[in-house]
């Protein structure tokens, strides 16, 4: 039986001189390193960096990070030459990630950063800043 560096057997292969020479590795060894994190805080960042993962949607975060008031969007609809669907399936996603709120003014729905984003949100979106 072959065992090639990362302990897994190789199936069909000889030994030979040169591979009893390679010292078996053991998993764990090299280098310690940061415990993972924990379940319910990666699923929260993952899902921010999902939201985050399109253009648009990062542009859109960023023009909300520099409004001073809430923006409507037909600026949106405007400032992206895309079609009033398009904007409000990214403003969704946004909003599903727990980035953004939207209010109703009239015929009118206006967005702004959620005040009450988490910790890790408003980290990542302080770097489009």
């Amino acid at each position: 039986m072959v065992v090639n560096a990362y302990n897994t057997v190789v199936p069909g292969a000889t030994a030979t001189p040169a591979l009893d020479a390679i010292p078996l590795r053991t998993r764990g060894c090299c280098q310690p390193v940061a415990p993972r994190i924990p379940g319910p805080d990666a699923e929260e960042c993952a899902a921010i960096f999902r939201a985050l993962g399109d253009t648009t949607r990062l542009q859109m975060i960023h023009m909300l990070v520099e409004a001073t008031e809430p923006i409507c969007v037909c600026d949106f609809t405007a400032a992206f030459d895309l079609g009033q669907p398009t904007i409000s399936h990214h403003l969704a996603k946004l909003r599903e990630a727990g980035l953004i709120v939207s209010t109703r003014r009239g015929i009118w729905t206006l967005h702004q950063l959620n005040p009450e984003m988490s910790p890790a949100a408003r980290e990542v979106v302080a770097l489009l800043h």
